[in-house]
């Protein structure tokens, strides 16, 4: 299970990621993803922005601004083509497992849409892990190397 702060749940915010976001495809699912660093994205009218500044009042009544960093978060698409209700659903889940091993990895304010194709109904787990990291790896900016 993903945990509540990294789930994609309005459909305006599906909406968004599928039509601004950059895809990769595979073929067993599409991996659509809207970096809010990026320079597809227009923060204020989405409100996918990736920081706000709040203010917290301190120690003696001192108000201090602090930057509030949104994390990542993640939605699925499993569509009628995949099967049925109970196959649907299994296909979410296996997913939904899947992508929370690549959390750390999405950037902050990050939003990522899963859509499984067909083919992910019969697919083993093994293969949507590996269509999953090479469509995530396309997607996502390399590491950057300690020098």
């Amino acid at each position: 299970m993903l945990p509540t702060a990294h789930r994609l749940r309005r459909s305006a915010d599906f909406s968004a990621v599928v039509r601004r976001g950059r895809r990769a495809g595979r073929r067993h699912l599409v991996v659509h993803l809207l970096d809010p660093s990026g320079p597809a994205v227009d923060a204020g009218s989405t409100g996918l922005g990736s920081t706000g500044l709040g203010s917290v009042i301190g120690e003696y009544g001192v108000s201090h601004e602090v930057t509030v960093v949104e994390p990542a978060r993640v939605g699925f698409v499993v569509s009628r083509a995949v099967g049925g209700s109970v196959v649907r659903n299994r296909v979410e889940r296996r997913l939904r497992h899947l992508v929370r091993d690549h959390l750390a990895s999405l950037p902050a304010g990050g939003r990522v849409v899963v859509r499984a194709n067909p083919a992910a109904a019969d697919a083993p787990s093994d293969v949507l892990a590996r269509d999953l990291a090479s469509a995530l790896r396309r997607l996502l900016p390399p590491p950057e190397a300690s020098s």
